[in-house]
């Protein structure tokens, strides 16, 4: 793999990873989109959202010039509304289910109104919310991501007193180190961890990992009640041969690398290939052009119309000068001298629905080859499977099973966010945050009830 700290200036990296959605230039351009809204009855945009954000009640905020109450309103929902704001599919949820869809106009620009009262908030630290007296509980959450710290916040509002374990050194969990730099940038997701902190009542141990620094029974014996949000960071391997190669990344260690190094230290081949075409693989892909790669091939084993990847970003990594081949699985990677220098792939052809409904890919007989000094992996991740199994948690290869309270198989145990759905939106972790939080309210009520 080429490594070239010199490939491009400091001025290009800038331009390349500056924000991919920039807000409003002016507070009247965004009183122009305001008042567009034609504040629904019934309104299909709140049902789009995952935390029920009161759409319409923000916007007409905004037109009335109180941003500190649409602030409140978005944040009351959604804690991380700011990041939501940014990194939302917002294609397939609000914004896809505006009206003006059905009329053939633009959408409401929610998203980036959404942006315009937060980024306000987070940035002068509004004191919004107010804790109720503490009440002499405390609660252990595993993991400062989205989910751990929702819930963190629900709870504290409410008196109780919340420590996070978190194994990075900085919050966020996939926002910090997950996400496109040029979607949100690290001092934004720092910045929404402190406004998220401020509230009081919330400490954030770092470098604390679960099954390493501390145990799930020390928190058991320690705290009233758990919650677990450890997310779901494991890369899937490929299991074909040449997978370990130099020169062939996962996915998510490369965009971490991005996040944490610094631009200029990350090596990008020339000619890279990203198997996969969920949000990662398109971050992956659009992340290693703006670094400087030459040339940058999606391989998918499906059609366009079973992407996981919505055809917002899709266009995005094209715009990026990124190619895409259809209906390609990764049979074996081949190297010289311990270095990639070819990804061999089977021509696919989707076959016959499961039981599912889902036509899954089946080989052609067929091969194509592809010249690369690069391979980065992204075909999904897998839960902590080992680390469940090791706290006797009950899980479905790996991810959490729970109830409709949100609880484990362990009395106290609570759990919620990518741990348990498999790895979903931002927006999703958050509210199963607020469900974990309200859960564990409940359990405490009851606990107490029986002293």
């Amino acid at each position: 793999m080429a490594i070239r700290n010199d490939r491009l200036s400091t001025d290009e990296y800038a331009e390349n990873f500056s924000d991919i959605h920039p807000p409003f230039d002016t507070r009247e351009a965004a009183l122009v989109e305001a008042n567009r809204c034609l504040f629904c009855y019934d309104a299909p945009c709140i049902k789009s959202c995952p935390t029920s954000i009161n759409i319409p009640k923000f916007i007409k905020q905004i037109t009335t010039d109180n941003v500190k109450g649409s602030a409140y309103t978005i944040l009351d929902a959604n804690i991380m509304g700011g990041g939501c704001s940014k990194v939302c599919p917002v294609e397939k949820l609000c914004e896809g289910s505006c009206v003006y869809n059905l009329l053939n106009e633009p959408p409401i620009p929610i998203a980036k109104l959404q942006r315009y009262s937060t980024e306000k908030a987070i940035e002068q630290q509004w004191p919004l919310f107010i804790r109720k007296p503490v009440v002499n509980k405390k609660v252990a959450v595993v993991g400062a991501g989205p989910a751990g710290l929702s819930c963190a916040h629900v709870l504290s509002r409410e008196g109780i007193d919340v420590t996070i374990f978190e194994k990075e050194s900085k919050g966020g969990g996939l926002m910090t180190y997950g996400i496109a730099a040029y979607k949100v940038t690290p001092q934004f997701c720092e910045d929404e961890v402190n406004f998220i902190t401020s509230l009081g009542g919330i400490n954030i141990k770092y470098d604390q990992q679960l099954g390493r620094n501390v145990t799930l029974s020390q928190l058991q014996a320690e705290y009233d009640a758990v919650f677990l949000g450890i997310g779901v960071g494991l890369a899937r391997q490929l299991e074909i041969p040449g997978e370990h190669l130099e020169g062939v990344e996962d996915a998510i260690e490369f965009i971490y690398d991005i996040r944490t190094k610094g631009y200029p230290a990350i090596p990008v081949g020339d000619r890279v290939a990203v198997i996969g075409l969920g949000m990662t693989a398109i971050d992956a892909a659009t992340q290693a052009k703006r670094l400087g790669a030459k040339d940058v091939t999606i391989v998918y084993r499906r059609t366009q119309a079973e992407m996981p990847s919505t055809e917002v970003e899709l266009n995005l990594a094209k715009l990026d000068g990124c190619g895409v081949i259809w209906l390609a699985s990764p049979k074996e990677i081949r190297g010289e001298n311990g270095k990639v220098t070819q990804l061999i792939c089977n021509v696919m052809e989707l076959g016959l629905p499961d039981n599912s409904g889902r036509r899954w890919p089946v080989e052609t007989g067929e091969t194509i080859t592809l010249d690369v000094d690069m391979v980065i992996k992204a075909a999904g991740q897998i839960p902590f499977e080992e680390l469940v199994n090791s706290n006797r948690l009950d899980h479905a290869k790996g991810k959490l099973l729970i109830n409709d309270d949100c609880s484990t198989n362990i009395k106290g145990v609570f759990a919620g966010g990518d741990c348990v759905n498999g790895g979903k939106e931002v927006v999703d972790a958050v509210q199963a945050g607020k469900d974990g939080a309200k859960a564990i309210l409940g359990f405490i009520k009851s606990e107490r009830a029986k002293e």
